[in-house]
């Protein structure tokens, strides 16, 4: 059976995603670094479904951890063949408040992270493989206060990119889902600090801005990394796929 590692399982987009591809004949390794307990109930639909879950702390700004979190996951199952890089963590401050510690949290979470990943789990992708990275619209339209968040995500869509021309060889494919908004606990935290009336009122202005004319669940995103994980996207590789309900279409 196929083998998905999902960095940041244990909530919102990862947790759908986790969830959706177990439900599609996978065993999952369900990452998590603060709250197991919701790792663990990500764990339980997954054995629900019939799969087996792996459920692994790890703490992805640290080389080390990620590294020892492949070899579980490959000691476990004996192979990888899907790996979403999903995890991130930032500080929504404008740039000019922006510390040294921020920058270095935001860019080993995401960035550096990601390399390290893919150098532990490439060996062990089976051919054909899939990874996929979650971006976000904030490296195309400019948000407040998502200028830390977004520098790191266009370098992981760069990454993206070049990792995909690497691994082609191989028979593995990488690709970006850049969602726009979504409701998740990381939506809701950057609408309470930067959005005047906080998550409500936020919500009904992205709504409005979208032609779906509703903010995307964490599920409408889990489709479109599912889908970039099936055979069916055997040929796509090194893009970019915008999933935000048309909001980004004709905006100046």
């Amino acid at each position: 059976m196929p083998v998905a590692l999902i960095t940041g399982s244990s909530r919102g987009i990862g947790a759908a995603t986790a969830e959706l591809l177990a439900g599609r004949g996978h065993d999952v390794v369900v990452h998590y670094r603060r709250d197991e307990q919701a790792a663990e109930e990500v764990a339980a639909v997954v054995r629900a479904e019939g799969r087996d879950a792996l459920v692994v702390r790890a703490e992805l700004a640290d080389e080390g951890e990620v590294r020892a979190m492949v070899e579980r996951a490959v000691a476990r199952f004996g192979t990888l063949d899907v790996l979403v890089a999903n995890a991130a963590s930032s500080a929504f401050k404008p740039l000019h408040e922006l510390r040294p510690h921020h920058l270095q949290a935001t860019f080993d979470t995401i960035v550096h992270s990601f390399v390290h990943l893919v150098q532990a789990a490439a060996p062990h992708l089976a051919d054909p493989g899939r990874i996929v990275t979650v971006s976000g619209f904030d490296t195309i339209e400019v948000l407040p206060n998502h200028g830390l968040l977004a520098a790191a995500k266009a370098a992981l869509e760069t990454l993206t990119r070049y990792w995909a021309v690497d691994l082609a060889p191989r028979g593995v494919t990488v690709n970006s889902v850049l969602p726009g908004y979504v409701e998740t606990d990381s939506a809701r935290l950057y609408a309470e600090t930067s959005h005047p009336g906080g998550w409500e009122a936020a919500q009904a202005v992205w709504a409005a801005a979208t032609p779906a004319g509703r903010v995307a669940s964490a599920l409408d995103i889990a489709r479109v990394i599912a889908l970039l994980c099936s055979p069916d996207a055997a040929w796509i590789t090194g893009q970019l796929i915008v999933a935000d309900g048309g909001m980004t279409l004709g905006r100046a």
